[in-house]
């Protein structure tokens, strides 16, 4: 019973981590497009697209934090090799996209301290 529930629980986090990464996509797609249609009216902005990635780097990091706690559920119930390794695989990606998505965000809060500043003067 409790193998069952557990089991139920990992697919039902695995959708779960589907729809954030899906909703994400959907939400920079609609920034991304809106940022190409101020091309026309010479309001574009690279830093515009810096923040679009930033914004779908924290859903796909959310994701991977739900696909994360789906994995750890499955390899206890299943603790196969395979699983261990597609576990190690997620915890990578997911660190690693972590690091660069923290340091971009950085950058950008610099830059906007820079031009509140520069502007304050």
């Amino acid at each position: 019973m409790l193998i069952h529930f557990l089991d139920l629980l990992a697919i039902i986090m695995s959708v779960i981590s589907l729809l954030i990464v899906t909703y994400g996509a959907l939400i920079a797609m609609v920034l991304f497009l809106i940022n190409e249609c101020k091309r026309f009216s010479g309001k574009y902005s690279a830093n515009n697209i810096r923040r679009l990635r930033s914004v779908f780097g924290t859903y796909l990091l959310l994701g991977l934090e739900f696909l994360i706690a789906s994995d750890i559920l499955k390899t206890v119930l299943e603790p196969t090799f395979q699983e261990l390794i597609i576990l190690a695989g997620v915890v990578v990606i997911r660190t690693i996209l972590s690091v660069f998505l923290n340091k971009e965000l950085k950058e950008l809060q610099e830059q906007d301290k820079e031009a509140t500043g520069s502007t304050s003067l």
